[in-house]
């Protein structure tokens, strides 16, 4: 699934200066947990997160996760988008919570992790 097709079904902004408009994203992970984030070893995934502060960037760049969605209408913060550009991270964001982001994009063919 492109970006634009995640931004279209959830309604999502960019809001890095980073885009990849051909990157295929295959798989999505939903979590608040950093620490489970960090386990994860899986290529072209979405991280899809409620946490709104410079570890979701830390922890993505550390996973090499190349994007990220912020979900319940959160914005990311000035230093967020900074660092994301700065690593190459796409940063996203929905008024949409993580259950309904999740469900919507799993819906239309997103897979799961696990």
């Amino acid at each position: 699934m492109k970006i634009d097709e995640i931004c279209n079904l959830l309604s999502a902004e960019i809001h890095s200066e980073v885009y990849y408009p051909d990157f295929e994203i295959i798989r999505a992970f939903a979590s608040d947990l950093m620490s489970d984030v960090l386990t994860l070893s899986t290529d072209h995934l979405l991280l899809i997160t409620g946490l709104n502060n410079i570890q979701t960037i830390r922890t993505a760049e550390m996973s090499d996760i190349e994007h990220v969605l912020i979900v319940r209408g959160k914005k990311p913060t000035l230093k967020m988008i900074e660092l994301a550009n700065e690593l190459e991270i796409v940063v996203m964001s929905t008024r949409y919570s993580m259950f309904k982001s999740s469900g919507i994009l799993y819906t239309d063919g997103l897979e799961a992790v696990f």
